[in-house]
């Protein structure tokens, strides 16, 4: 696949550069057969292909700090590690890494391996004015790990991914004591010792981490009930540079403000979450599911709402609108296609009478049922892997795939390739991102019309074409959860300007529509602006007394979320 440069005998590594592992980067054929089926299918001007970068085209500023030879921690100014620490995973980061842009690398890199060794490195560099920004998987797509050091001696990442144990499990409460460098499968190992999983399926499950998770209040892919990391987290516990913080764990409680809302969101700029503890379960093995294709968009969009209305709580309701089904390949006559699937612990007849129920509310508004509806039973698949339900569930139809056939099954293959995808397309200068929000059901016709007209317009006059397609991640009672992904031809160089032009247009529509600037991919730097725009100032102000009280010396991830 790649050539790559990892060292010969090394371990698996990622990319400096793009999403995910390095061996899976694209081969030149790939990349040709993808140039073609953009070109084709979406009507691009012919792209070109450029060549893959190496390591040996980038050069480092030398670090301007060095880590203490005292520090309890492994620490590095190696030219890799502080690569690879530069930047997130959103499409402006994998286009500067392509172009070997990393003038803001930071110049240390530590990798605690206990909570004693964070605090050593808060302390350290507090008193040496060093910004200090916590890493998990990398997988920011808003800025959130990228930090210039403007007013500071350096920069120090603080790689979290060797505190990564479950050491306690309540098999009785169904709880685990979880640490924050653990990422998703490390996390789904080691709970089916217990018979059981966290089951909280970002796209980013491969690599982020628990405590990245819980930073940034991260969606996972269930339609409904369990759609963010907080429908988990009982405590948290974390490093400020003024102390440890931790919240008692309790199911529930009526005392004040919820402590744990402090930390949760908090995206590194009061201290560094070194673990929590999170609600788990068995893995369900009962399931049921059903594809129901619609002519008209506003019919499925109706039909989404009353089932999540009826309350029939679907693990996956999964709305597509024709473009995207059409780019993930699983409809190409026009049609948009709503994915349902539902799950339980207990037998399949409560799944069976709700999906038929949702079935009947989808025909009910014109939907046509082309796959299903199916059920399956696997109490008896003793011999299924750990981590293999665990690759199912990370996919769009959220753990409800008992095969990888038709709709579904496209659905899902597209959804955990999709991120390798935008290695291929900024490869051949096609400007690929995009952006997600909630707004009421009553509001959303009418933002939904608006992003069409502004991001298309704004793709037309950047770039001279653009594609955008739309699907529901989540589907709440009160509102839909829209994702939207474009793709336009972008000038080799210019990317990132018309980007800006691009992403501009469409936050400011957000903020015109009454519409969050950010569902699930948090606030990072990129957010902020309008994030600063879509709540109270005194409470902002509230949050900058938190972190004068938290981090008195301001050195904990300056410049995102505040």
């Amino acid at each position: 696949m790649s050539t790559e440069t990892t060292g010969e005998g090394d371990d698996r590594r990622q990319s400096f550069w793009a999403w995910g592992w390095a061996d899976r980067l694209p081969t030149d054929e790939e990349r040709r057969e993808l140039k073609s089926r953009i070109e084709g299918m979406l009507g691009f001007p012919e792209r070109p292909l450029l060549d893959l970068p190496t390591l040996d085209d980038v050069t480092l500023a030398p670090p301007r700090v060095e880590p203490p030879a005292d520090l309890s921690c492994a620490a590095t100014t190696d030219k890799r590690d502080r690569v690879t620490h530069t930047y997130g995973s959103a499409y402006r980061d994998l286009v500067r890494g392509f172009h070997g842009q990393f003038d803001d690398a930071p110049d240390v890199v530590a990798y605690p391996e206990r909570e004693s060794d964070v605090q050593a490195v808060l302390d350290w560099a507090a008193e040496a004015n060093v910004a200090v920004v916590p890493y998990g998987g990398g997988t920011s797509v808003v800025g959130g790990v990228e930090c210039d050091g403007s007013g500071y001696a350096g920069v120090c990442s603080l790689d979290m991914r060797r505190m990564n144990d479950v050491p306690e499990v309540d098999e009785h409460s169904r709880a685990a004591r979880i640490e924050g460098g653990a990422t998703g499968p490390e996390i789904q190992d080691q709970l089916a010792d217990h018979g059981l999983q966290l089951r909280h399926y970002p796209q980013s499950y491969e690599f982020s981490t628990f405590g990245g998770w819980v930073a940034t209040r991260a969606g996972g892919h269930f339609a409904t009930r369990y759609t963010h990391i907080d429908d988990f987290v009982e405590s948290v516990r974390a490093v400020t540079p003024a102390g440890t913080l931790e919240t008692r764990r309790l199911p529930a409680s009526g005392a004040g403000p919820d402590p744990n809302r402090f930390l949760l969101g908090s995206e590194g700029a009061f201290g560094v979450i070194t673990e929590g503890w999170a609600r788990v379960q068995p893995r369900p093995p009962y399931r049921a599911k059903a594809t129901v294709r619609f002519d008209d968009y506003w019919d499925a969009v109706a039909a989404c709402r009353e089932v999540v209305q009826a309350r029939l709580t679907p693990a996956n309701c999964r709305l597509l609108d024709s473009n995207e089904a059409m780019l993930n390949e699983v409809a190409f006559d026009g049609s948009s296609v709503l994915l349902l699937g539902f799950e339980s612990t207990d037998s399949l007849s409560p799944i069976e009478a709700d999906l038929d129920r949702a079935v009947e509310i989808a025909e009910g508004h014109g939907g046509r049922v082309s796959e299903g509806p199916t059920t399956e039973d696997r109490t008896t698949d003793a011999d299924e892997s750990r981590t293999g339900d665990a690759d199912k569930a990370a996919d769009g139809s959220e753990a409800n795939d008992g095969d990888e056939d038709g709709d579904s099954g496209e659905w899902r293959d597209s959804f955990v390739e999709a991120p390798y995808m935008f290695n291929s397309l900024v490869s051949m200068g096609v400007l690929v991102d995009t952006f997600e929000t909630a707004v009421t059901w009553d509001q959303f016709p009418a933002l939904h019309d608006a992003i069409q007209e502004t991001v298309t317009d704004a793709m037309e006059d950047e770039c001279g074409a653009g594609f955008l397609s739309c699907r529901f991640t989540h589907a709440y009672e009160d509102g839909p959860a829209p994702y939207y992904t474009l793709l336009a031809p972008a000038d080799v160089g210019r990317e990132l300007e018309q980007w800006r032009a691009i992403k501009e247009a469409a936050s400011d529509t957000l903020m015109d529509y009454g519409a969050t600037i950010t569902h699930h991919h948090a606030v990072g730097r990129v957010h902020r602006d309008h994030y600063h725009e879509e709540v109270p100032e005194h409470y902002l102000d509230a949050l900058r007394s938190m972190k004068r009280t938290l981090d008195p010396e301001g050195i904990m991830n300056p410049g995102a979320l505040l």
